[in-house]
């Protein structure tokens, strides 16, 4: 293929990858929300969107996501995986995420560590080491930190905070190739079986978006 279609085909996936970033976060259950249980996102899964839920999972847990053609086109496919345990004084958990095709391919491994700091506080942090592979034009790796944290406002309220890429990490000299993003959001009970989960959501050069969803 002709270096150039490369390039322009490298260019488009990371495009469309930061407009829709959330559309690639792991998680039947969380894409359903439409990624709004930042406060309220308790299973294996938080370790790629706020590690402090992980400290909510008893015993260990393994989750498996897979989707082949997002939108209908095979070069964004991605897979996830992850598995977490409950320790007595901490919860620890490693994942795998990978991303696109054979001429542009996003790999992450990452390990979270989570721990509820008081009986309504809990916080978490992911540590991921990205790797990025284009065909004909190599490789390159770097590093970057999630951090989490929730809080109990009343019985059926939690309040929760995560920030993506706090070290602004990025690839070569390219700027924001990965997406610095800040969470902030609400996760109300109304009953045993229904919660209303609320989020925002900020990435650093794109407007203010709100998600809502119903967990029942």
């Amino acid at each position: 293929m002709n270096p150039q279609h490369v390039i322009l085909i490298a260019l488009l996936i990371v495009s469309i990858y930061k407009t829709c970033s959330a559309q690639i976060l792991p998680g039947a259950k969380q894409i359903a929300l439409s990624h709004a249980d930042v406060a309220g996102n308790e299973d294996v899964f938080s370790v790629f969107n706020n590690p402090a839920g992980l400290s909510k999972v008893s015993g260990t847990q393994v989750g498996i996501y897979y989707s082949p053609s997002p939108f209908g086109l095979k070069q964004l496919e991605n897979g996830f995986g992850a598995i977490t345990k409950n320790f007595v004084f901490v919860a620890a958990a490693a994942g795998f995420s990978t991303y696109g095709f054979e001429l542009y391919k996003e790999n992450k491994i990452t390990l979270s560590f989570a721990k509820n700091i008081t009986e309504n506080f809990s916080a978490g942090v992911s540590v991921f080491y990205h790797n990025l592979q284009i065909k004909n034009y190599g490789n390159d790796n770097t590093i970057s930190l999630t951090f989490g944290c929730n809080t109990n406002l009343s019985e059926n309220l939690i309040l929760g905070f995560a920030a993506q890429n706090i070290t602004r990490s990025t690839y070569g000299n390219e700027s924001n190739h990965i997406p610095t993003l800040l969470r902030t959001g609400l996760s109300y009970s109304i009953q045993k079986n229904l919660i209303v989960h609320f989020a925002f959501e900020k990435e650093i050069e794109n407007p203010l978006s709100l998600r809502f969803g119903i967990d029942y």
